[in-house]
């Protein structure tokens, strides 16, 4: 999965087609840098009112995405754009072994204390929706709204996905598909760059993007867009094919239940990353959230259905225009 995250990360282009998004929006944030358990963090934080943390994909991105997709916000909210340890602007870890999940989760609870926040609200979109889940299991108490836009309930449900995309791959592109067998027989695993260039050159249709015209609103100045190392200890060194590391112990499936923050579950009918035969089952899994199936996106419902993307998070926040 790794090297198509990569992809939604190394397009620099913006959205002219949603009014909701503003283009210059990295502008209009002041970058300051944080120190947590001896670790520079790069935070972005703006506006008034009930505040809401943005959590990127990945894991490997960056927050600057998500910035540009929901920097707005700061109109209604305080919102906060972080970069986990790693990643982005923030510090190298001293050891891979620091990066994961669980650690991810406390870094939110690490920000939230600093800054001084009695409840918080939780937008997560794939990668990001499980330490959101993860927070708001550990920190029921802290968490006013939860939001997750495509996501995962579970290592199991990422391994799953993996097969999906890979079968979809396989059958779809059998042409490409011998390259990816030769090197898989001779032993390179999903990390590994000539295995990397092969896999990672498959088409997006119909897996990230149900229309591929569209890009994400990213900054223009120069920035770490994507750590390898971080994904491949998260999910594992062989993790487009075998999850492993901290993702695969994840599991929220018995716990969503008692989850008491409103939540809003967003999912894309075209999605091969996250993809519906799995993300029906939070319904089951959380009958007490909000289920949105966008009919006509993939794994990036705000940019292929913006209008009714933002109106359903408006409304789900109590946004008035």
């Amino acid at each position: 999965m790794k090297n198509r995250l990569v992809f939604l990360v190394t397009i620099y282009a913006f959205i002219t087609t949603q009014a909701q998004v503003d283009p210059n929006i990295y502008e209009k944030f002041t970058e300051q840098t944080i120190t947590i358990d001896g670790y520079n963090i790069h935070l972005e934080v703006k506006g008034k009112g009930d505040a809401i943390f943005f959590l990127p994909g990945g894991p490997g991105n960056s927050h600057d995405y998500m910035q540009g997709n929901f920097g707005q916000y700061y109109k209604t909210h305080k919102v906060v754009f972080f970069d986990w340890l790693g990643r982005g602007k923030s510090d190298d870890a001293k050891d891979v072994s620091e990066y994961s999940v669980e650690a991810d989760v406390e870094m939110i609870e690490k920000i939230r204390k600093h800054l001084g926040l009695e409840k918080i609200s939780v937008v997560g979109h794939s990668y990001g929706t499980v330490p959101a889940q993860g927070y708001a299991i550990a920190y029921p108490d802290r968490v006013k709204h939860m939001v997750l836009i495509n996501g995962f309930h579970s290592g199991a449900m990422w391994q799953a996905n993996c097969d999906s995309y890979n079968h979809y791959a396989k059958t779809h592109f059998p042409e490409r598909w011998v390259k990816v067998d030769s090197l898989r027989q001779l032993g390179y695993l999903s990390t590994d760059k000539p295995l990397q260039d092969v896999y990672g050159a498959f088409p997006t249709k119909y897996i990230y993007y149900h229309n591929t015209s569209l890009k994400q609103n990213v900054p223009s100045t120069k920035h770490r867009g994507w750590a390898g190392d971080v994904y491949a200890q998260i999910i594992g060194p062989d993790g487009d094919f075998d999850v492993s590391g901290s993702m695969i112990r994840q599991d929220y499936r018995r716990k969503l239940k008692d989850i008491p923050a409103r939540t809003l579950i967003i999912a894309g009918r075209y999605d091969g990353v996250s993809t519906p035969e799995f993300a029906v089952q939070y319904k089951l899994f959380m009958p007490q959230a909000r289920f949105e199936m966008f009919e006509n996106s993939a794994h990036n419902p705000y940019l292929e259905e913006p209008e009714k993307f933002y109106s359903i998070f408006d409304d789900f926040f109590g946004i008035k225009k």
